[in-house]
């Protein structure tokens, strides 16, 4: 672990609150634990949920379950839990600043840039930046969903080392304790694509919008792009510096394996969401599939839904299983009109021409890749 930076720490709302409300003496003792870390050297970016349930709990009764109550919720509570981040870490003459990103932020290129660079320069000036989706305006259709997602974006898109996620069990268990007793811990997963596969994890809490599964997902993400992720309790002493400590165990180690998927593909793989799909013939499925080729105007079939040039796309095989995905160099309208035809004709069809493919191999991603 020495080799370790910069990481990520993720505290769901299970660690942080009591009876709905947010618990200021947790907050206190995980602000000392990652002030320590910083102390030895490396950076810190603490991705926090808890604004919605400190929201609900400021507004009693009067909190519905609407998506506009939700947000308004979150509204409401984002301050209180910012505050008391904020109280923890100037005990300490630490500055913390706050980042609310949604889906888009981290989806378009020039605002995840933007994002990226903004906490580059936080930590230059040794602040902390607090990190929360922006519950008040991300509408349920384009939602992360979690904030264990949410981190492990975050993580890939600041070239961490480290994702901690802390939870309110010891790790990742073989099952859920609540209702199997001899539940064990899983203390390493050496293969996160094999290892995964086996375990049985439980639905989400009451407090959080993820559970086990949304956390090894999340981990699955950060394994692809190369980043180490630990699991462990959130209210155990120091349970930050154990991780980052190669002669402590704490939690459920999970190391990544094989090869690193290139920042580009693996923002196109899990911080994208496809607007439409195009459906392949057998000969461009398998070009893309074991060749590593670009796909052609030539090889596309069929073309479903509405789509921009730049957009990300699925690529389907003749049975319509999703192969990949891709970012397009065509508009819907346009690839209907292309469909089937050769390169040199796209300029003579459409009046202009990007590129000669519909999606060239660098922007591609192999689903295989993926597993």
């Amino acid at each position: 672990m020495e080799r370790v930076r910069r990481v990520v720490v993720k505290v769901g709302s299970a660690v942080l609150s009591d009876n709905g409300g947010l618990n200021s003496s947790v907050i206190a003792h995980l602000a000392r634990d990652v002030e320590r870390v910083i102390h030895d050297g490396r950076e810190v970016i603490l991705v926090t949920s808890g604004a919605i349930a400190a929201g609900r709990a400021r507004l009693g009764a009067s909190a519905g379950a609407s998506m506009a109550a939700r947000q308004a919720a979150a509204a409401v509570g984002q301050i209180e839990l910012m505050a008391m981040w904020a109280s923890a870490f100037a005990r300490n003459g630490r500055t913390v600043a706050q980042i609310l990103l949604t889906h888009q932020d981290l989806a378009e290129r020039s605002r995840r840039r933007n994002a990226t660079q903004t906490i580059n320069a936080l930590l230059q000036a040794g602040v902390v930046p607090v990190v929360n989706e922006n519950d008040t305006v991300a509408v349920e259709e384009i939602r992360l969903g979690d904030n264990d997602t949410l981190s492990s974006l975050v993580a890939s898109m600041v070239q961490a080392e480290m994702l901690i996620i802390l939870s309110d069990v010891e790790g990742v268990l073989t099952g859920d304790p609540r209702k199997r007793p001899d539940a064990r811990l899983v203390p390493l997963i050496a293969d996160p694509e094999a290892d995964m596969k086996g375990l049985v994890v439980e639905s989400k809490g009451p407090l959080g919008s993820g559970g086990m599964a949304a956390k090894l997902n999340a981990a699955r993400q950060a394994a692809r792009a190369g980043i180490t992720v630990v699991i462990g309790p959130g209210r155990k002493d120091a349970t930050i510096q154990a991780a980052l400590d190669p002669a402590r165990e704490v939690g459920t180690l999970i190391i990544p394996a094989g090869a690193r998927l290139a920042s580009r593909k693996h923002w196109i793989a899990f911080a994208l969401r496809p607007q439409g799909s195009l459906g392949l013939d057998h000969g461009a499925a398998e070009a893309l599939r074991k060749k590593g080729k670009s796909l052609l105007p030539s090889g596309v079939r069929e073309v479903h839904g509405e789509f921009a040039g730049g957009d990300c796309v699925s690529l389907l095989d003749p049975e319509g299983v999703e192969i990949g995905r891709g970012l397009v160099n065509y508009p819907a309208a346009d690839v209907v009109r292309l469909k089937g035809r050769q390169s040199r004709d796209i300029a003579r069809i459409l009046g202009y021409k990007v590129a000669d493919e519909i999606i060239h191999r660098d922007n591609f991603v192999l689903l295989e890749e993926l597993r």
